[in-house]
């Protein structure tokens, strides 16, 4: 009975190499490999697998230098920013690190031309397998080519409000205001508008002040500009427009929108708010709030009677 065993093991361990060489698949390929490994001497084996590593090593440090000659290239353009060459940088790494295991494999004796030759029929099965992760890629060469923001940047994407902090391959990163972070798909940012609030040099604050009707509009007009010519972060190009806007129902409302640069929108924005109220009743104007007013008819005597009637 072991005999039998014995003989049946044997004869497997020489056809399945056998089997392996005439199908001629990845799969084949890695069994009869496997077999070869086997039938070697642990001196060789090892001699085999140092020479892979060593390869390996090499490639590293080979990866690395490219990427540090790459990352000076790109700091000196002027016309690729810092997502840009993060973007290169990271897609250079990952294709480098793809090469250098295909060398790897080959060098152990794995016949590679399989594996090449199936990427048409694995890249379609990939592609359905995760059409999400590719379309968060290809979103994300789309932002890098176009370059809707910078690191740094302020911006809007859908509902989401933050600054820049980073992005890879996947996905983009925003810090809000209140310190959170936010991880947003490359996807999702390219699908929805994106407003960049740092992109340019300066920005206008739009004002909103109302006072009571009855106020003398050149005095709200005189005081909304003194408290303007104080603010060192308001521009004086183009000068402030403050106008009448509307006229509400308990109200007139008065548009008042000077420009400041970006980082000066906030500061500018909230010291108005603080002052504008105390600045008004100085010269005696008020500030209104909702208010109906009801007047009361006497009615006619002779429908006072008949209803009493």
């Amino acid at each position: 009975m072991l005999s039998t065993i014995m003989a049946l093991a044997s004869e497997a361990a020489t056809t399945a190499p056998q089997a392996a060489a005439e199908s001629g698949s990845f799969f084949s390929q890695v069994v009869l490999n496997l077999h070869e490994w086997s039938q070697l001497g642990p001196v060789a084996f090892f001699l085999s697998l140092g020479g892979g590593l060593l390869i390996v090593l090499i490639g590293k440090l080979l990866i690395y230098w490219l990427s540090r000659i790459l990352k000076r290239a790109l700091g000196r353009s002027k016309k690729i920013n810092d997502l840009m060459a993060r973007f290169i940088l990271q897609l250079t790494n990952i294709l480098g690190w793809i090469f250098l295991i295909i060398a790897f494999l080959q060098h152990m004796g794995l016949n590679m031309g399989p594996v090449l030759a199936g990427l048409g029929i694995t890249g379609v099965i990939l592609g359905l397998a995760f059409q999400e992760t590719i379309g968060n890629l290809l979103s994300g060469v789309m932002i890098v080519i176009n370059a809707p923001f910078r690191i740094g940047d302020y911006i809007d994407a859908g509902s989401f409000s933050g600054t820049v902090t980073d992005m890879d391959m996947i996905c983009v990163i925003l810090s809000t205001p209140d310190n959170k972070k936010i991880t947003m798909s490359n996807k999702l940012v390219w699908g929805s508008p994106i407003v960049n609030y740092s992109n340019m040099d300066r920005r206008r604050v739009d004002l909103l002040v109302s006072v009571a009707y009855g106020s003398d509009v050149a005095t709200v007009k005189q005081v909304i500009s003194s408290i303007f010519s104080r603010y060192e972060e308001i521009l004086p190009e183009p000068a402030p427009v403050i106008e009448v806007s509307k006229l509400s129902a308990s109200s007139i409302d008065f548009i008042a929108r000077p420009w400041t640069k970006p980082q000066d929108y906030w500061k500018v924005n909230w010291r108005f708010q603080g002052e504008i109220c105390s600045r008004l009743a100085e010269v005696g104007i008020s500030v209104p709030f909702n208010q109906l007013d009801l007047h009361i008819i006497d009615a006619p005597k002779g429908l006072e009677l008949s209803n009493k009637a």
